[in-house]
């Protein structure tokens, strides 16, 4: 029986070591099992990870784009127009959003200003990034990453700054918030050059090759506070002017009034005295009946066919008939006029024999020649097509001849004025700093180098002796010639003798010609009961205070010598 106790007992023994190592067995298997599952796990995530593209973007845009930097924009002394400032703008991702009522809550408390539906929406979700608040101050940033909200970040991007603000709106234009340019030499660098940088990511940093403009900010500035005084002087509804340099076609300044600020561009949409889309950029873009200044391409261009010389006279006692329309003088002297004083005293009725002299197919070629009838070269993107009829009837030639009945941009004009004092060459005009010697290249003969004296002396003619004086008196000593327009402007179907637009085309100093200008003044008023509303009185006194500002900053001193003035009359006229 001890013997079978104790056998027992032994069985009992082995069964139990037995059932525990099949038990540690198991356990063993299951724990390598369990491994072997977590490491599958990790090791599938992993291998999906290396199979995932990385999203680069927020919203569609690399970021790549969002963090680029663009140049720094320079006036042509070195002077900045447009440069980059660094600003963190909030981004999430709403997959990693713990709590998106937390997160709504917190957020609100730092930026009170966004929506909080639209928060929650944002916030909601699987998305990869999304915007929340683009352009923060550091301040703003900071308060924000105290809150601890997971899912939120920062990215730096690049916000355009112009220090001038409004004063070179028009020339600059703007950028959106991606920073890209939307107008003006913005877009033009855009389309030129720095969205290919972007494309490949050379656009980033402070490194970029500042862009020298041919804007000289001085004789913006001057040009900028002349014409928003026109504005409350006269009473008027938009001013508007451009220099450039005859010789390098180089703009110097170009102002349009009313502007914007194209730190805030949105104000390019507001209203301007009750008036929509009113702020559009007029010297580039505005295409007018420029009138009376008009008479100077007329001249010009009868003058170098040959069949009009400077000692020819025309008979002006009677208006010009066409059927049963006759076309009278403002101011009529009614009598025989010489050509000088066909264009001192601004006859109607002596420009359209000159100009049929000429002969009207001859004229409207003419135009084409200096390219009246074309968008001028130019960077701006704010461009629009003349309308200059394809055709001249006899009516539409008589009235074209004194700028009626033809519309074109005041861009045009001041490159036309440039051409008929620089020797008869016409230079494409530029945003960008230019040599002589590159202008030279693009030079076109548009009249002789005769024809080109004698339109001179005709332009200071009418500053000494004709509807210039006003200005020359403010501008005395800079030697400046030019012409007035006062076209009546268009209303319904038929002009209005009480809205009007001044403009005033000139060139200085006509001795040694360096500068060409327009200035327009839409609608203006009298200035005091003893003034008028002609150009002389309002286009004609801004160009004088221009000139008188910056002529000694562009390096052309004074000089009363008459006999500047006397040599620049024609030997047939001595």
């Amino acid at each position: 029986m001890a013997i079978l106790s104790v056998g027992a007992e032994t069985i009992s023994l082995d069964g139990g070591r037995k059932s525990r190592g099949n038990l540690t067995k198991a356990r063993i298997r299951w724990v390598v099992a369990a491994l072997l599952l977590v490491f599958a796990t990790v090791g599938g995530r992993l291998i999906q990870l290396g199979a995932t593209v990385t999203d680069s973007t927020i919203e569609g845009v690399a970021r790549d784009v969002i963090t680029a930097s663009r140049p720094p924009i320079l006036d042509r002394n070195g002077l900045e127009m447009a440069v980059d400032i660094r600003v963190p703008s909030l981004f999430a991702e709403p997959r990693r959003i713990i709590d998106v009522e937390e997160a709504v809550q917190k957020l609100r408390t730092v930026l009170p200003d966004l929506d909080e539906d639209w928060l929650r929406k944002r916030l909601t979700g699987d998305k990869g990034f999304v915007w929340i608040k683009r352009e923060l101050t550091p301040a703003i940033e900071e308060k924000v990453f105290q809150l601890g909200i997971p899912g939120l970040d920062f990215v730096t991007e690049s916000k355009r700054f112009y220090p001038s603000g409004a004063e070179a709106s028009h020339v600059l234009g703007a950028v959106n918030i991606d920073n890209q340019g939307t107008m003006g030499i913005e877009k033009h660098m855009d389309d030129d050059s720095l969205a290919l940088l972007q494309s490949v990511g050379l656009a980033r940093g402070n490194d970029l090759t500042p862009v020298s403009l041919s804007i000289d900010l001085r004789v913006q500035h001057a040009v900028y506070e002349q014409l928003v005084d026109a504005l409350a002087r006269y009473k008027a509804i938009a001013a508007a002017g451009v220099v450039m340099d005859v010789r390098t076609g180089e703009i110097l300044a170009l102002v349009s009034l009313p502007d914007f600020d194209p730190n805030n561009p949105s104000t390019l949409f507001q209203d301007y005295n009750g008036v929509k889309n009113d702020r559009f950029n007029r010297i580039t873009s505005g295409i007018y009946e420029l009138g009376s200044t008009f008479k100077t391409i007329t001249m010009a261009g009868a003058i170098d066919s040959g069949k009009v010389r400077i000692t020819d006279q025309f008979d002006a006692r009677f208006g010009v008939r066409f059927g049963r329309f006759t076309i009278d003088d403002f101011h009529g002297k009614h009598r025989i006029l010489s050509v000088p004083e066909i264009y001192k005293y601004s006859s109607n009725i002596g420009t359209i024999h000159v100009m049929q002299a000429m002969g009207k197919d001859d004229f409207r070629a003419f135009l084409s020649k200096i390219g009246m009838d074309q968008p001028v070269p130019f960077e701006l993107p704010e461009m629009r097509k003349p309308k200059v009829p394809a055709k001249f009837s006899e009516i539409v030639a008589a009235t074209s001849s004194f700028g009626h009945g033809l519309s074109v941009s005041p861009l045009h004009m001041v490159r036309a004025v440039a051409a008929f004092v620089n020797d008869g060459n016409m230079v494409v005009p530029t945003m960008y700093k230019r040599s002589e010697e590159e202008a030279r290249k693009t030079y076109v003969p548009v009249v002789s180098p005769s024809t080109s004296e004698e339109i001179r002396y005709l332009m200071r003619l009418n500053a000494l002796e004709g509807s210039g004086t006003r200005m020359n008196k403010i501008a005395n000593g800079y030697r400046v010639g030019g012409k007035t327009g006062t076209a009546e402007k268009v209303v319904g179907k038929s002009y209005s003798s009480d809205k009007t637009l001044s403009v005033f085309a000139s060139a200085f100093p006509l001795d040694d010609p360096r500068y060409a200008m327009v200035i327009l003044v839409d609608e203006p008023q009298r200035e005091n009961a003893q003034s008028g509303t002609t150009a002389g009185w309002n286009a004609g006194e801004v160009t004088g205070r221009i000139v008188q500002r910056v002529a000694p900053m562009l390096g052309i001193a004074p000089d009363f010598s008459e006999m500047l003035d006397s040599e620049l009359v024609p030997p047939e006229l001595r």
